[in-house]
């Protein structure tokens, strides 16, 4: 069998050389500089699966002090020492019912191991031993949790032990490895109930049972039932140990024993402990119930209670109790793992955030049960047919920087004390907490401890009051800087800036004119210094900021003109209501956005002064970024603002022939608004058809129908071709209007006729005018007189349309006699292709024997060969040859199809000529004479697609004009053969 553990060395191996590495005196460079991740980043949970493939299903397993046993199918125990891999142990458990083993239980030193069986029996097995051996006093209980003696316990004997059963029953048992009496040879050395749990007055299954020792002989049970948590607490003499825990229940009989009770209920629970150190107590603990997982630390010195700082991780919401519950529970000292069906997912207990998650595939099985091992601190997991194992690497390698989060900075200082890095991040951290907390005193301890930078020495300045002193300083350090470094002049001329203005404004609150007067002087040659120049420039709003936040003006506009910022020269004019003076400086300065960020104010305030300026830029303006400006104060601005606005449009359009579609939409909304008289002008001016306009037709349209423009309307419809609705527009202005537009589709005379019908119709229903009607009909050929005649009234005389009836009828003979020679022209010409077809079938051609084929330049006569009137002969197949390329793909599948048929009539006709019975002579002979005309037809399908013209003087040569006369794919090879 392989090795189930060749991975162990190497684990151990890896595990020394991380200790190592974390032990290694890292240093902290002396540039200030703290690099965090110095060393390589290891997982903290590594997953290994074991190489082992069992030879059944693995049913059940449990490891504890490097023993590890498991349940192979129904009748095989399997157990391996860890540190000899190599070397398993295989026991029949000789069962030969149908019972199946329900849990393993081994016990802390590995040597004692309980079976317990589904029939309600349980199996005994020591780690020394072969033999399994049944207990017969525990017959009838099946176990479902066993708490070992941590304290008595040894390799042959387990001392006194608590065992829960699944109806609620807690019994204290002893187990003996060693050979009995003669008439005494069972292992259980007695067996006896001590106390009894349950749930909602009915029994409950003891899910688990720890017992722990604490000071001065006081003992802790914990047992779980589904949803509840005992604690019973007592105390044993001195000496009476192995007397067992009976005294503890009894000294519970009077009172009810402590417990915690949850609502949900998910049929079974899980407690597991964590323990730092071997042979030690249990630190925390985490219980796997219905409602969440309560996890907490364990106070050996509470009288009352072992459970301290308790709290319930709810589960999240990918974990449903009804089909995805949690399997098993593991507690390391700062994560708990809790199992699920198909993942394991680890939850830290100090903030309760998920920060691993390992999914397992699906090829080993649903996982069932997981394990840690307390002595060699790795956790086991396994399913039917493999098994996993986890190893736990520097887990606090990063609670630093959770307790840090949490302001316990002990701790986290604790955790990295062998890490430099790490614990000056801690210490600048409790220093800026201590000073937020006016902790002063702390704050400073813990700066010094941290790398100084002179801000530090700046800040005790800050703190005496000493800002002149703090000047001196940083302009010395200042001076000292190089050019580079940009990040530090920025800060230090951004502070100086801000010390000058303080001490500005103190000066000019004590009335101090010589000493403001020099600090000014001095303040503006730090302004003006050559060598501070692309630092402030580069910063210079935040020096603005500063001198508005002190209301320096004067200053100020001393800095915007060292910098050349006009911007901040413009917006002081504009605060200052000089706008004339603002629009000055624009115009010396043309700035194109300059004038698009100022314009809105000036255009409210000088409307006519910002138009001659925008004209005078001309074309080097955007007019579509004035629009903004130009709508908002046309909107609400005087008369001044709106004629001006349109001037300053109109240039733009007629002028400077911007074909924007935004600026003529906005000028057509002008006029349509404020100057109506020119709205027509202009649509007629911009165009007639929808190429040439530069405006928006739909929303011109919408503006001329809002104001009751109905000739702009028809206007608009004409362009847009909507021929019908302009006509029936114009018929509410104009009748020569609708005329006008009913012309206008020349190339479509039904859409004319319908439209100088809804002409005709207005003027006689609507204006009841015969002659007007009479007019339209003589307007348009198009029209006749029975077109019109069911718009009028009955009473209307026959007088008014005499002479229309008379004409249409005379139009009508006209046109008969026209048809009536046609037709005379079509039959005489029928007659005379009659005449030259039977003629040409009349006509033949002599060949002479020596004639050759035009393609294969071989004799003619030797195969079938078409004879062409133009002299051209070719055999059939190279005219094939010769045409099939030319021809479209659907003659090419229509000749291939002929082909198919022609050789399937062949067939069937050589068929036919073979000896057939003599009943069969008619049937024989007619379809014979149907096959010859089946194939004389195909035949001449066949000519009729290859053989209508010469290919040589037909449309077929016409049409391959433009074919080179090489393969441009083969030029190449052609060409090359050549040389």
């Amino acid at each position: 069998m392989a090795s189930i553990l060749d991975e162990y060395e190497d684990s151990q191996n890896t595990r020394q050389s991380a200790q190592r590495l974390s032990s290694a005196n890292i240093g902290i460079t002396h540039s200030g500089f703290v690099n965090v991740r110095l060393e390589e980043e290891k997982p903290i949970f590594n997953k290994q699966r074991i190489d082992f493939t069992p030879p059944e299903k693995i049913n059940h397993l449990a490891v504890c002090n490097n023993q590890l046993c498991m349940s192979l199918g129904k009748d095989t125990l399997l157990r391996i020492d860890l540190a000899k891999p190599d070397q398993p142990n295989q026991t029949e458990l000789g069962r030969k019912d149908d019972s199946k083993v329900h849990r393993l239980f081994l016990d802390p030193t590995g040597s004692h191991l309980l079976i317990s069986l589904t029939t309600s029996e349980c199996l005994y097995l020591n780690r020394n031993t072969q033999k399994v051996r049944s207990l017969s006093r525990w017959r009838g209980h099946l176990i479902e949790s066993v708490g070992w003696n941590k304290l008595l316990g040894n390799e042959t004997n387990t001392g006194p032990i608590l065992v829960g059963t699944s109806q609620g029953n807690i019994f204290e048992a002893e187990i003996s490895a060693t050979e009995g009496s003669l008439f005494n040879t069972n292992p259980d050395q007695y067996f006896r109930q001590v106390h009894y749990l349950e749930e909602d007055g009915k029994p409950a299954p003891v899910c688990c049972l720890e017992v722990e020792r604490g000071l001065e002989n006081k003992y802790f049970i914990i047992a779980t039932t589904r949803k509840r948590l005992f604690q019973f607490v007592g105390k044993v003499a001195e000496g009476s140990e192995q007397q067992g825990y009976s005294s503890i229940f009894s000294q519970n009989q009077d009172l009810l024993p402590s417990f915690q009770e949850f609502p949900a209920n998910m049929g079974y629970s899980e407690i597991t402990f964590y323990t730092s150190k071997l042979r030690t107590s249990p630190k925390a603990f985490a219980w796997m119930m219905g409602n969440g997982v309560l996890y907490g630390q364990l106070d050996y010195v509470r009288p009352d209670s072992l459970l301290s700082d308790v709290q319930v991780w709810e589960y999240t919401p990918d974990i449903d109790l009804s089909s995805n519950k949690p399997i098993s529970i593991v507690l390391t000292q700062f994560h708990f793992l809790l199992l699920l069906h198909d993942r394991v997912k680890a939850i830290c207990t100090l903030n309760g955030q998920v920060v691993y998650e390992d999914v397992f595939p699906d090829k080993f099985g649903s996982l069932k049960k997981m394990i840690k091992d307390p002595v060699g601190g790795l956790v086991w997991i396994y399913t039917e047919r493999a098994v996993f194992r986890y190893h736990i690497q520097r887990e606090a390698r990063d609670v630093w920087q959770m307790y840090m989060s949490m302001n316990k900075f002990d701790l986290a200082k604790e955790y990295c004390r062998d890490r430099p890095e790490c614990m000056d991040m801690v210490l600048a951290k409790e220093a800026e907490y201590c000073f937020q907390n006016k902790r002063y005193l702390e704050s400073a301890k813990c700066y010094a401890l941290t790398q100084n930078y002179f801000e530090e020495i700046a800040l005790k300045f800050i703190e005496a009051k000493q800002e002149e002193a703090l000047k001196e300083f940083l302009l010395k350090k200042l001076n000292n800087l190089k050019q580079s470094e940009r990040t530090q002049i920025t800060l230090l001329v951004t502070w100086l800036a801000e010390l000058y203005l303080n001490r500005l404004g103190l000066l000019e609150s004590d009335g101090n004119t010589i000493i403001f007067q020099e600090t000014r002087d001095e303040f503006r040659q730090f302004l003006s210094t050559s060598k501070h120049k692309e630092c402030l420039f580069n910063n210079r709003t935040t020096i603005y900021d500063l001198l508005a936040s002190h209301g320096n003006v004067d200053d100020m506009v001393y800095f915007s003109v060292v910098m050349q910022d006009y911007e901040r020269v413009i917006s002081h004019y504009c605060q200052h209501d000089d706008y004339s003076a603002a629009l000055d400086v624009l115009s010396k300065h043309c700035d194109e956005k300059l004038f698009y960020k100022f314009s809105p104010v000036l255009m409210q305030h000088i409307p006519k002064k910002v138009v001659d300026a925008w004209i005078q830029m001309g074309k080097r303006l955007d007019p579509k970024k004035l629009i903004p400006a130009l709508m908002n104060y046309s909107q609400m601005g005087s008369t001044q603002q709106i004629s001006e606005t349109i001037r300053y449009m109109e240039f733009c359009v007629y002028e400077l022939t911007v074909t924007e579609e935004a600026i003529h939409n906005y000028l057509l909304s002008l006029y349509a608004k404020y100057k109506p008289d020119s709205l027509l002008w202009y649509l007629e001016q911009a165009g007639t058809h929808a190429s040439e306009i530069h405006y928006d037709l739909k929303y011109a349209l919408r503006l001329c129908a809002e104001n009751g423009y109905l000739r702009a309307c028809v206007l608009v419809y004409r362009i847009m071709e909507l021929y019908e609705e302009a006509v029936d527009l114009a018929l509410q202005v104009d009748v020569d209007l609708a005329k006008s537009c009913a012309d206008l589709p020349e190339d479509d005379e039904e859409l004319r006729k319908k439209l100088w019908l809804k002409i005709a119709r207005h003027v006689v229903q609507e204006e009841k005018d015969v002659k007007k009607a009479m007019n339209c009909l003589s307007s348009c050929n198009l029209l006749k007189i029975e077109d019109i005649l069911p718009f009028f009234p009955d009473f209307v005389t026959i007088d008014h349309f005499k002479e229309a009836i008379c004409s249409s009828l005379e139009e009508y003979n006209q046109h008969i006699e026209e048809l009536k020679q046609e037709m005379e022209e079509a039959t005489e010409s029928a007659k005379r292709i009659r005449e030259d077809i039977q003629e040409m079938r009349n006509k033949y051609g002599v060949v002479d024997s020596q004639e050759k084929c035009a393609a294969c330049d071989f004799p003619l006569l030797n195969r079938p060969f078409y004879l062409f009137l133009c002299g051209h002969m070719f055999h059939y197949d190279c005219l094939f040859q010769e045409v099939t390329p030319q021809l479209s793909t659907y003659k090419q599948n229509r000749l291939e199809e002929l082909q198919k048929k022609l050789a399937t009539s062949t067939q069937s006709s050589k068929s036919r000529h073979r000896p057939a019975p003599r009943d069969d002579g008619d049937t024989s002979s007619l379809g014979k004479g149907n096959a010859g005309t089946s194939r004389e037809q195909i035949k001449s399908d066949i000519d009729d697609v290859i053989a209508s013209e010469c290919v040589y003087c037909g449309e077929l040569m016409i049409k391959t004009i433009d074919k080179p006369f090489i393969d441009p794919l083969k030029f190449e090879e052609e060409k090359s053969s050549w040389l």
